[in-house]
């Protein structure tokens, strides 16, 4: 995938913005621009032009980044798509980029290479290209990011069939066993014995017994830091049950918890300064004659009462009795992570999270560093004026609204009411998919949010 330096043989990439392209190919033989000529090359995004030697073998590659957009930082999109169109061989940037962008372009070259064929009889040969790390690009930092984001891919990606809360469980064992950090599981009737109800009700129709998944790790006496992940690994909506097509996608509930545990592994890879918990519910939410029903009042970890107004709205009510786990601790940071509401989607689309926040100075930042890293999030608000409409005539509070506008909003709402101890909240409904094929992102499972809150934790944490 890299190498330290070019090799001999090495290809070279020039990496062009469409009004760069006039003036590279002045500088060009005379060759060289009847190609371009005759090629009708504009440097369009994800376009590539293969530059042919006197001797017919490959002598560079210009690729196309199409239009500048005022303001943006260099995507790593520009450099997804590259690995599919290039031929096997070795290649270093012949354009000086800046150093985030050619950060940037090298973690794009990793991106674009993931593959998911575990299920595959005869999975397609995989191109051997390999791409000199670029002057003044963190290497190690590239490596890491692109292994956290493939762990997250991989379990998203993976059906149901193979991955239920035990198998998500081992996946955290074998992230915290790399790095030395306790973990520890509260699985079955032990999760009524040691205070978490809200996750005992939505998984204990399944034949997977629902599980609480603890991990902590770094120095007690720095900052704490939680993440809480949604770790439903199925949902059929329960009684609520979904139409079909809704539930063809639902091997991707747990994608918040995936993230979790991709964001858990970068800050450990890199030793931040922080002391890190990690709590992530893991259930399926199944259909069976001990399922809990629309009407119910579920007991929290919190001590509030919860009246489930629909049995869909199962992921708040697991990360409920996760939030206050980790609120206990009065942790400085706290963010969840969650496929919580199909609202989202319909405001802000599949590829932009919605970001709420405790502090909306925090929320600036962090959507600051997402753009940057080409990991965009958007702020939705923590409308107080909504909060009402979560009443119940006979508990604290309903799980749903009785209103059909601002579902990402009640979502925020009901789990805020679970935090009261931590000193900043994040909460990140993400949709975890690709839905559609585009270059260097496959249809298929997608690792939103992760760089972008690396980078922050970067930034608030230095060490």
């Amino acid at each position: 995938m890299f190498t330290s330096t070019p090799t001999s043989g090495s290809v070279p990439l020039h990496v062009l913005f469409d009004d760069q392209l006039d003036a590279w190919a002045q500088g060009q033989p005379a060759a060289a621009r009847a190609w371009l000529k005759a090629a009708s090359f504009r440097a369009e995004r994800n376009k590539v032009l293969l530059l042919p030697g006197s001797d017919g073998n490959l002598q560079g590659v210009l690729c196309g980044m199409g239009k500048r957009v005022p303001g943006e930082e260099f995507p790593l999109w520009n450099a997804a798509g590259l690995p599919e169109r290039l031929p096997e061989g070795d290649y270093h940037l012949a354009t000086a980029l800046e150093r985030h962008a050619a950060q940037q372009f090298a973690l794009g070259w990793a991106y674009g290479q993931y593959r998911f064929e575990r299920f595959r009889r005869e999975p397609a040969p995989l191109k051997m290209l390999r791409l000199a790390v670029p002057p003044g690009v963190d290497g190690a930092e590239v490596m890491r990011l692109n292994a956290a984001c493939s762990l997250a891919r991989d379990l998203i990606n993976t059906p149901a069939s193979h991955l239920l809360p035990e198998q998500l469980a081992e996946a955290i064992d074998a992230v915290g066993n790399r790095f030395d950090a306790t973990t520890r599981q509260y699985i079955g009737d032990q999760l009524l014995e040691h205070g978490f109800p809200a996750i005992h009700a939505v998984g204990r129709a399944s034949a997977a017994a629902p599980r609480l998944v603890e991990l902590e790790w770094g120095d007690p006496a720095h900052p704490r830091v939680a993440l809480v992940g949604k770790g439903v690994c199925f949902d059929s909506g329960g009684l609520d049950i979904k139409p079909p097509a809704a539930m063809l996608m639902m091997k991707k509930d747990m994608g918040g918890a995936a993230c979790v545990l991709a964001l858990a592994q970068l800050v450990m890879d890199a030793r931040l300064p922080v002391r890190l918990h990690v709590v992530i519910p893991a259930v399926e939410n199944a259909i069976g004659g001990n399922a809990f029903r629309p009407g119910d009042v579920l007991a929290t970890r919190k001590g509030l009462q919860v009246e489930v107004g629909n049995t869909d709205a199962e992921g708040r009510l697991v990360l409920a009795d996760g939030l206050a786990l980790a609120d206990a601790g009065r942790p400085e940071l706290m963010i969840d992570m969650a496929t919580l509401t199909g609202a989202a989607r319909i405001a802000l689309g599949p590829e932009l999270p919605a970001l709420f926040a405790n502090d909306d100075a925090v929320a600036a930042v962090v959507m600051r560093v997402a753009s940057a890293q080409s990991d965009p999030l958007w702020q939705l608000p923590l409308w107080s004026g909504y909060d009402d409409e979560l009443a119940s005539k006979i508990a604290d509070l309903n799980n749903v609204s009785s209103s059909g506008f601002s579902g990402a909003i009640f979502g925020g709402l009901f789990l805020r009411r679970f935090v009261t101890e931590a000193r900043h909240w994040l909460h990140l409904d993400l949709y975890g998919w690709n839905p559609r094929e585009r270059p260097g992102r496959p249809v298929g499972a997608e690792a939103q949010g992760v760089r972008a809150l690396y980078a922050y934790l970067k930034q608030r944490f230095p060490g």
